[in-house]
């Protein structure tokens, strides 16, 4: 009887040895496609964070003034907004915040691009559905975008205040940071720590949610149009680009008016208490900008958003399609 027991205990703790041997390889098999994810973003905005800054200030411009008013605009359209920044505040200005994009594109994104595939193969196997169904890559997408957005909102929160600030045209309220550690540092002091680091993050999450749901479901369906359709081969760039251009365009339209929300709470002053001096909350914010400035209001940016969005998701997309290449060649 008691041999029995002996064994009966022994295999338990076998049954429980394999599981957890077998949690620690998805795991592991989850750490490359972190990594592959950030470095893709990482490459990617690059070249696209100085649409990201001309974006910002124009969604801070006139926040809650009405059309009708006096209010002169410094920044007149995408362009010439582009060109008085890099006139009066050069490479450097143009370029602001790079360094908490980095991080946070690391962050958000390699926790969105790496779990995406984990997220959906689960939801594949819980729902016992396919893996064409748009249903679960839409699911998958928004939960691994709110996830990346809220461990990344911190960063996200930096590299916005660093972005909006301007030494010849204030756009909003000014967050005077010498890097993105001093930004870390005086918000923790001066906004009470967690309220202060996560001010936004339920907005960050929406709008991540919204556009990560977006963009890798809509990418992903048109890419497998694209092949269809043209014959061409599923390693053609151009499927890449063509695909990521349209998806793109998709996360532009859905995912602005939860974008302008998010900037104007990151960028907003905190008073003593730490709460933020125009908006309560989200909700808050949405029914201000909307009873101020209308439905046009939610679509401030949003040619700077689709010029910043547009090639980062062709960018992201090539890079992580050469990345993983790479990867597979040199692993397998």
């Amino acid at each position: 009887m008691n041999s029995q027991k002996v064994s009966g205990i022994s295999t338990s703790v076998n049954q429980q040895t394999t599981a957890n041997k077998a949690r620690a390889k998805e795991t592991i098999k989850a750490l490359p496609g972190f990594l592959i994810g950030g470095a893709a973003a990482c490459s990617a905005v690059t070249f696209t964070n100085p649409w990201e800054v001309v974006k910002t200030r124009l969604q801070l411009q006139g926040e809650l003034t009405r059309s009708n008013s006096n209010y002169v605009k410094p920044y007149r359209n995408i362009f010439q907004a582009f060109y008085v920044i890099v006139k009066n505040e050069g490479v450097r200005g143009i370029q602001k915040g790079l360094g908490a994009a980095y991080a946070y594109q690391l962050v958000m994104n390699g926790a969105r691009l790496g779990f995406y595939d984990p997220i959906r193969n689960s939801l594949e196997k819980f729902f016992n559905t396919s893996s064409t169904s748009m249903p679960i890559s839409m699911l998958s997408g928004f939960l691994a975008g709110s996830f990346g957005a809220a461990i990344g909102s911190p960063l996200y929160l930096v590299k916005t205040r660093m972005q909006s600030y301007s030494t010849f045209a204030a756009i909003g309220h000014q967050h005077n940071y010498k890097n993105t550690f001093d930004a870390l540092h005086k918000i923790s002091k001066e906004e009470r720590y967690f309220k202060g680091l996560f001010r936004g993050v339920d907005a960050a999450m929406i709008r991540t949610g919204v556009g990560s749901c977006t963009q890798l479901s809509s990418y992903f369906f048109i890419k497998r149009s694209v092949i269809k359709y043209s014959g061409m081969s599923d390693d053609n760039i151009l499927v890449h680009a063509l695909s990521s251009l349209v998806s793109g365009f998709c996360v532009c339209f859905t995912m602005n008016p939860f974008d302008v929300i998010s900037t104007r709470m990151y960028n907003q002053k905190a008073d003593q208490s730490g709460k933020g001096s125009l908006y309560k909350n989200t909700l808050d914010c949405f029914i201000k900008t909307l009873r101020a400035e209308g439905i046009f209001g939610f679509y401030k940016g949003f040619g700077a958003h689709y010029l910043r969005i547009g090639p980062h998701t062709i960018l992201t997309f090539v890079f992580l399609e050469q990345y993983r290449g790479l990867y597979i060649k040199y692993t397998t």
